[in-house]
């Protein structure tokens, strides 16, 4: 098989989603040296892979639900329209699609590659078309499923670890901001925002567990939140809670940090020693900063969303609500971490 191939992967759903799909191009890169790697994002997950170094370029549309105030619906078709265009010359060999969205099939095929490959269920024929099983519920993560994606690449194995690397400037910010507190000693992130309301935890139990950990370690703190008022109906952010957080934990080393932007976030999770979040997007891209994790589950399937790679303690409630965890369970959570733990 030639090694000058031309390969496009599409991901365009949600940060977790795509921090899964890393470890695609990585094993793409290492069999592939020369291939030309190509991915397709929208601009809410784009900053991913903003320095992966195993992608040659980054195609960016914007979806309809997230254009700014202002923003033309007519121009972003128009640009969309342009950029398949653009895609379609290059002329791929493979283009790699993990699911069978009829929408997005067509745009796939449409795009004339010699071979489009795809997991679902889809009946859909076409001659350059090969569809793999969808995922195993229950008994295959994300990262799995994906990477199934490169068997008819004659690429097999459990998937090698996420890549997610800060922007340099965005790194040296946050790290200044926690040189400027002060303090000495490792330094935990604490994310307190959760789009689900089942993956949320109080604001009581985040102070109570900065107390009892600064107490028995003597860590530092940055707490990272979505910006915003909770009451904005559009972009509802934890300001209120994290101001309540702050107000309870006055005396301890914390460093406050709202993140306006994904790469502010992916900056401050880089120079931290260890995360503890709930499961979403801000978990995966600490997998990919391979920072060992203790992780609130609340409705999510734990076995297809852990963190991948990197060492974990996942806690999830009988309930399936992460407001029945304990600041208990996650104080021993947080300190077998510190034990050899089983690695993916």
């Amino acid at each position: 098989m030639s090694t000058a191939l031309k390969i496009l992967v599409i991901r365009r759903d949600n940060i977790g989603d795509l921090v899964c799909t890393t470890p695609v191009f990585t094993a793409l890169r290492q069999r592939f040296p020369t291939a030309q790697i190509c991915a397709l994002v929208n601009s809410y997950n784009a900053p991913v892979l903003a320095h992966h170094p195993d992608v040659d370029r980054v195609f960016v549309y914007t979806k309809l639900k997230h254009r700014a105030p202002g923003q033309s619906r007519l121009r972003l078709l128009w640009q969309r329209l342009r950029m398949h265009q653009d895609l379609k010359k290059i002329a791929f060999d493979y283009v790699l699609l993990p699911n069978d969205q009829s929408r997005l099939l067509r745009f796939a095929l449409g795009l004339r590659a010699k071979h489009v490959i795809a997991l679902g269920h889809s009946t859909f024929q076409h001659q350059s078309l090969t569809m793999l099983p969808a995922i195993h519920e229950g008994s295959e993560h994300e990262a799995q499923a994906v990477f199934r994606l490169l068997e008819p690449l004659c690429i097999h194995g459990l998937p090698p670890h996420g890549l997610v690397i800060a922007d340099p400037i965005d790194a040296a910010k946050a790290q200044a901001a926690l040189d400027a507190k002060g303090g000495v000693g490792p330094v935990i992130a604490l994310h307190i925002s959760a789009r689900k309301p089942s993956q949320r935890w109080s604001s009581e139990r985040f102070a109570a567990l900065m107390r009892e950990l600064h107490a028995r370690h003597g860590f530092r703190f940055i707490l990272l939140w979505a910006p915003g008022s909770e009451s904005n109906p559009h972009h509802p952010g934890d300001d209120e809670k994290a101001q309540t957080i702050l107000q309870a934990a006055s005396d301890l080393p914390v460093l406050p940090y709202p993140t306006h932007t994904l790469p502010e976030l992916i900056g401050a999770l880089s120079i931290c020693d260890r995360v503890i979040c709930s499961d979403g997007g801000t978990m995966h891209l600490a997998a990919g900063l391979g920072k060992p994790i203790v992780c609130l589950f609340g409705k999510s399937d734990a076995w297809r969303w852990h963190p991948w790679g990197v060492p974990y303690k996942l806690l999830q409630a009988g309930s399936k609500d992460v407001k029945d965890i304990t600041v208990d369970e996650v104080i021993n959570a947080f300190e077998q971490l510190a034990s050899p733990i089983q690695h993916h």
